[in-house]
């Protein structure tokens, strides 16, 4: 085979893979409404299980009581309590919510945590939609409780 005809074949080839990679790209894009959908999804998943770590750290310090966080801010978790210590009462509070869908097409999960009337930790994760691991989130989730529980059993 000649030179000429090896450098047609060359060209044809990577034409070919140009369209195969476009069209792989293409089929990795979703669409706005599978954004949404997937999104929706994490949003379920992650929520439950953010209260279900919250009802194991409300099991661990009695005297929190756990709400559900639903709506415009978010969907998630909080705890709160008040005690009665010398120098006055004392408020502790944590909350983790995953916020809802917005125009960066990212999941995005935050948290704030305060003990004895200071805010100690405030907490901002996000990834963009397509590329998110639920366990990844709830690695993170699972972390941000842990450490609010250990710095809420140190003071």
């Amino acid at each position: 085979m000649d030179f000429d005809k090896q450098l047609q074949n060359a060209i044809e080839r990577g034409k070919n893979r140009g369209d195969a990679e476009a069209e792989a790209e293409r089929e990795r894009t979703l669409s706005a409404e599978e954004l949404r959908n997937r999104h929706t999804e994490f949003r379920l998943k992650l929520s439950e299980h953010i209260e279900k770590g919250m009802q194991k750290l409300c099991e661990h310090f009695p005297g929190f009581e756990q709400e559900t966080i639903y709506g415009e801010k978010g969907w998630g978790s909080g705890l709160a309590r008040e005690d009665l210590k010398r120098g006055g009462p004392f408020y502790s509070r944590i909350e983790i919510v995953v916020r809802p869908v917005n125009e960066f097409n990212v999941v995005n999960i935050i948290g704030k945590g305060t003990i004895n009337n200071k805010e100690v930790l405030n907490w901002n994760y996000f990834e963009d939609i397509p590329k998110s691991d639920l366990k990844e989130f709830e690695d993170r989730i699972d972390g941000w409780i842990l450490t609010y529980a250990e710095k809420f059993a140190a003071s």
